[in-house]
């Protein structure tokens, strides 16, 4: 073992002292944080641009009470107390339904949207009033370019649904007074669980959650694990494959067996994954207490994180230099880079329902699976839902078990192949080469 570790000695110096390893080390938080920075950075630079807004109401009640009620919001909720401009201002242009050809003046008040002459246009049904499920005219529409996003279509929504109750209201004839109670919502907030101080002993209260917060801590430690095995263990495919091809692992096997050569590239790329993920690990605990966000780190979760992590590299490395092995040049790696890949990618994919979901039984039959469980498990563990005790340690010994099969599969494979040359890496050559050498 000593002359793999050499070898991983001399992988892991070669990694790190490359300029290629640090600019990663310094990309990686950018494009991981990057999103969220900007959205940080962004979220107070809100449009305040002046809208105008052009109006079709086939109830003939609507239209002016919205712009009495733009007035309104010009004067009192457009401007800071110093002055400046924080919201749009709102216009209305009221529009003479068109019953013979009503498609027809709606494609010209979509042609006045594009030319940008009015920023959209809204429909008010004849039957909104007193509306009846399902029909055309007890809706209400709005168009515009990208009318899913719009602010005006919210502050339109809240105007127009206030004034439908005030017109219920006036039909039965009350005074709003005696059913103002009636319309106020209460909304639900969203708290957490309270629990026991391990210091003192006493309650803590429960704190309230969002949903930014919930995706967050879990979507950042699935993703640093997966960016380490594409930064450590992906590579060995085409690193293996160009030592074979440039007849480099020829001489090292003249001093080395094949299993000590594999292993030591395997345990360097471990090295490098725990170095880079020590770093970010430790830099994103330094900043969030420095922010009083202390909070969101999942202490209890970390440990698994590095467990899985280093076997996960060990597991998907051992299957990378195998299939590196196997392979006679770049063309070869091509071929078989993708649907090696493919199984790795799945966590990303099936990432969101779990996280919505951690106690599903899609979420636990997935994270169960060996293969998947380092990234789900450590997905499942850091969310704010408590994971059976004996999801993670049956998940644990499942990947010990997958691990070790890995490792002695790849290196009958690495074993046969590595000096082998002008086989395809074909999937009944590679099984031949585990069950008969």
């Amino acid at each position: 073992m000593n002359k793999a570790f050499i070898i991983a000695k001399r992988e892991y110096a070669a990694a790190v002292r490359t300029k290629g390893f640090l600019i990663s080390l310094i990309l990686l938080p950018i494009f991981m944080g990057g999103g969220f920075a900007v959205f940080t950075l962004m979220k107070d630079k809100i449009d305040i641009s002046d809208k105008r807004i052009a109006i079709i109401d086939h109830t003939g009640i609507f239209a002016e009470q919205l712009v009495t009620a733009a007035k309104n919001h010009n004067q009192n909720n457009i401007k800071n107390e110093e002055g400046e401009k924080i919201a749009s201002a709102y216009s209305f242009e009221i529009i003479k339904a068109d019953t013979i050809s009503p498609h027809q003046q709606k494609l010209e008040l979509s042609q006045r949207v594009r030319a940008k002459d009015i920023h959209a246009f809204l429909q008010i049904g004849s039957d909104v009033v007193h509306p009846t499920y399902g029909e055309e005219n007890s809706r209400i529409y709005y168009y515009a370019e990208n009318s899913a996003i719009d602010n005006v279509r919210s502050w339109l929504n809240n105007i127009i649904n206030g004034k439908i109750r005030e017109a219920r209201i006036l039909e039965l004839e009350l005074e709003k007074e005696q059913v103002q109670d009636l319309f106020y919502w209460v909304g639900v907030e969203g708290m957490g669980l309270l629990s026991i101080d391990s210091k003192t002993g006493q309650v803590k209260d429960a704190t309230k959650t969002n949903e930014l917060e919930t995706i967050m801590v879990p979507y950042i430690l699935m993703l640093l694990m997966f960016m380490m095995l594409m930064m450590s263990a992906i590579p060995l495919l085409s690193a293996v494959m160009e030592e074979k091809s440039e007849r480099i692992a020829e001489v090292l096997l003249g001093s080395v067996t094949p299993a000590q050569f594999m292993v030591g590239k395997i345990i360097g790329s471990v090295g490098v994954s725990l170095t880079i993920s020590v770093i970010y690990v430790a830099g994103s605990i330094f900043t969030l207490r420095g922010m009083d966000f202390g909070n969101l780190i999942p202490y209890d979760v970390l440990p698994w994180f590095f467990i899985f992590m280093f076997l996960n590299i060990i597991m998907v490395g051992s299957i990378m230099a195998a299939l590196g092995s196997a392979c006679n040049d770049s063309k070869d790696v091509q071929a078989i880079q993708f649907p090696a890949m493919l199984p790795i990618i799945i966590p990303l994919i099936v990432m969101m329902p779990i996280i919505l979901n951690p106690l599903s039984n899609f979420a636990t039959g997935m994270s169960l699976f060996p293969l998947w469980t380092p990234m789900l498990m450590v997905l499942r563990l850091a969310t704010s839902v408590t994971i059976p005790a004996w999801q993670p340690y049956l998940g644990l010994f499942g990947v010990i078990v997958f691990t070790v099969l890995s490792v002695w599969a790849g290196a009958r494979i690495f074993r046969s192949a590595i000096i082998m040359q002008g086989k395809r890496p074909k999937i009944g050559t590679l099984l031949r080469y585990i069950f008969k050498g």
